[in-house]
């Protein structure tokens, strides 16, 4: 990608963000708030589509606001929203812990989830054309259940990961099943005031090369979209498949809590 349209894609995403936080305070009229589903359709899909063609990863920007995040966050000392609890040591996949959500999501979760995989499915299915695959992923997000839970898939798989002094996430690729959807959704609930460290980190695998690494800062409430597992990166003879791992350096001090929304259901 040219040096100028990168400085093109980093200054728009910096006045969405603005424009965004802004949106979500005010409702944009300085009265009324503005709605999480108005707010994910005010992002800059194209600038989006551009930085994940780049890098496998894109800033959404501030999808929720410091409430929503509040909220999510106090579900965590609860039993009834989640159909499980997993201890990252206990599985070799780091240090810290997380909850899958059960049936029915709260509202925000199911609304990210449904609002922003139309947008999502566009690129996975651009990304098949560009990889010479026959899958093709459908445009609602009912649809792709549907294809899950036909295929035995029927386990919600959107989460909140805790992060305390010293715990860190292994790098990992959340695949649940034969049937995936290739991107997927990371939002920090936490006030970067409350903790240090914990970034959220990808790595890619290139052919012949060493692997590349990128940095996601997040603030409360900002989204990321990222591959799952693979993308398409062009080479001398065209695209090929990049591997791609993602996960949370060390936590040096605080309390870290993210939400992670995966489009496809576990087995």
């Amino acid at each position: 990608m040219p040096e100028a349209h990168r400085t093109c894609s980093a200054e728009s995403l910096q006045q969405r963000a603005r424009a965004q936080t802004a949106a979500a305070r005010t409702g944009g009229g300085g009265t009324k708030v503005q709605s999480l589903r108005e707010r994910i359709a005010a992002c800059d899909w194209d600038v989006i589509d551009s930085e994940l063609d780049e890098y496998g990863v894109a800033r959404l920007g501030p999808l929720l606001t410091k409430g929503e995040c509040n909220e999510l966050v106090a579900t965590y000392t609860q039993d009834k929203p989640f159909r499980s609890k997993v201890v990252m040591a206990r599985h070799g996949f780091g240090s810290g812990e997380y909850k899958y959500f059960a049936y029915p999501l709260p509202e925000t979760i199911a609304t990210l989830r449904t609002c922003i995989y139309p947008e999502a499915a566009r690129t996975a299915n651009r990304w098949s054309a560009m990889l010479g695959g026959h899958e093709t992923y459908p445009s609602t997000h009912a649809e792709m259940l549907d294809r899950c839970h036909k295929a035995g898939q029927t386990r919600p798989t959107p989460l909140v990961l805790r992060y305390q002094d010293g715990d860190y996430n292994c790098l990992h690729q959340d695949v649940y099943g034969e049937l995936l959807f290739p991107l997927q959704l990371v939002i920090l609930l936490s006030d970067t005031a409350e903790f240090e460290g914990g970034e959220f980190v990808l790595t890619e695998q290139r052919p012949r090369m060493q692997s590349r690494a990128e940095v996601v800062p997040l603030q409360q409430g900002e989204a990321a979209l990222f591959a799952v597992n693979e993308r398409p990166r062009k080479g001398v003879k065209g695209y090929h498949r990049a591997n791609l791992r993602h996960g949370v350096s060390r936590l040096r001090a605080g309390t870290r809590f993210t939400a992670g929304v995966i489009f496809h259901d576990a087995n």
